[in-house]
């Protein structure tokens, strides 16, 4: 399908800054989200995300710097025309049966999707005459979504699309997602769920203390943590000092399970032995995405070149 606006990037933003007060929620960020991309913001709770993508959408307007949507104003109809906002508060009339709530959203945009293939698509078409008050958590997430595609946007903003809906719908959630993007429609996803951002995103775009700290792929940004995660059994009533002054950090210990970071695993394990502590290895693997997060949002020793 050819999207309406090729030559622009869905999404830019410049040299963006929004205050509160005395309070910086951004400061100087600068991104671009292709046609076409999924790109996915992560980061802690206050790290900036949701100002973000307020300002994208035309929700707030930044103190300084320039946001657009596939070349124009966000708050510009043409261009907000082509956007789907699936947001976890969404307000809605919950009076109103599931057919009727989708139907009112088809009315907002020129050219909306089929009522059939929007409630099939979002998995609600036996929902069609449930008040919406009477959804179960998951099932208003899938109301939300439908609401999100009725005017089959070209760029999709998606803010914890999937909580609240079991294994099942999330990969089927996840496979729509992975349709769309291969159709040309551009995503914006935030998501607590590290398995969702792998599975789904392009870019990863870590964001902490409202300056973005590092935008790529998911693999580059888990090569450059420099710790491998260890898994060991060991006798019972074992203590922090038979470590004591050996690299590793995130030690825990659990009865005869223990587990820790490092960045020297082999130094690490011969040590143990030298120390008379008998172990059965059970797991060393490298970092996941989670890893590169909390290294980037905590100041963890990483290797910063090529990653922002």
């Amino acid at each position: 399908m050819t999207r309406p606006f090729p030559a622009s990037p869905a999404v830019e933003l410049r040299h963006v800054s929004k205050r509160f007060g005395d309070m910086h929620a951004l400061r100087d960020i600068s991104l671009d989200v292709r046609p076409g991309e999924v790109v996915a913001i992560l980061g802690p709770n206050g790290a900036g995300k949701t100002t973000a993508i307020s300002i994208m959408l035309g929700i707030r307007q930044p103190t300084s710097g320039v946001a657009r949507i596939f070349g124009l104003e966000p708050r510009d109809i043409h261009g907000r025309s082509q956007c789907g906002v699936m947001l976890q508060d969404t307000g809605l009339p919950w009076n109103l049966r599931v057919g009727e709530l989708v139907a009112l959203f088809r009315t907002y945009y020129p050219a909306p999707l089929p009522m059939a293939e929007i409630m099939e698509t979002a998995g609600i078409a036996n929902l069609a005459r449930v008040r919406a008050g009477d959804l179960s958590g998951g099932q208003r997430q899938r109301l939300a979504f439908a609401l999100a595609i009725c005017g089959n946007p070209s760029l999709l903003f998606l803010d914890e699309p999937t909580t609240g809906l079991d294994v099942d719908a999330r990969h089927g959630f996840w496979r729509e997602m992975k349709r769309r993007a291969g159709n040309g429609n551009s995503i914006v996803l935030t998501t607590h769920y590290m398995e969702e951002a792998e599975a789904l995103a392009d870019r990863i775009v870590i964001v902490h203390e409202g300056t973005i700290v590092a935008d790529a792929p998911a693999d580059a940004l888990t090569s450059r943590v420099r710790g491998k995660h260890v898994r060991l059994i060991v006798p019972d009533g074992i203590t922090v000092t038979a470590f004591a002054g050996l690299p590793v950090d995130r030690l825990e210990i659990a009865g005869t399970n223990v587990t820790f970071v490092t960045a020297r695993p082999e130094e690490v394990l011969r040590a143990l032995w030298q120390r008379g502590v008998t172990y059965e290895m059970q797991e060393i693997r490298g970092a996941a995405l989670e890893d590169a997060v909390s290294a980037l949002t905590h100041e963890t020793e990483i290797d910063h070149a090529g990653i922002a």
